[in-house]
């Protein structure tokens, strides 16, 4: 029962809540940002650059094969698939990346300047001890 009592204890903490806090909202944004790539940047990109679509755009290695079948019905070639390298899609994701890494640093920017307000009103140090001023009071009075 203490192993359960301690992991309890670990799970709660505020740092483990925290992340797991972050990762739901990280994976709601990716989503977000990826629909607001590949909705309203790859249309106006795709316009600018001669109203094509970006994610359709790919370079073909190698042509896809039909099957091939002879009279009575065997197949004497089969299907492959095309091979393509789709750079349309790589600079749809690139763009996504691009947006999440400047929010996250606009975030990680907006931190870090209220941690730096924190920072910069320390709190007064608090009053010496009476003894402390008595004692202060006696050596400034033996040094005259």
């Amino acid at each position: 029962m203490g192993m359960l009592k301690e992991f309890k204890e670990f799970a709660m903490r505020g740092s483990l809540v925290d992340i797991a806090v972050a990762f739901v909202m990280g994976g709601a944004f990716g989503k977000v940002v990826t629909s607001f790539t590949e909705q309203l940047i790859a249309p106006i990109v795709g316009l600018l650059i001669g109203g094509i679509d970006l994610n359709d755009k790919k370079y073909v290695i190698k042509d896809a094969v039909k099957e091939v079948k002879d009279a009575s019905g065997t197949v004497t070639t089969s299907a492959s698939p095309e091979v393509a390298l789709s750079w349309g899609a790589f600079v749809t994701s690139v763009i996504d990346f691009i947006i999440v890494a400047f929010v996250m640093f606009l975030v990680i920017k907006g931190i870090n300047s209220l941690k730096k307000k924190e920072e910069a009103a320390p709190a007064a140090p608090p009053a010496p001890a009476e003894d402390i001023v008595l004692l202060r009071e006696i050596r400034d009075s033996l040094k005259k």
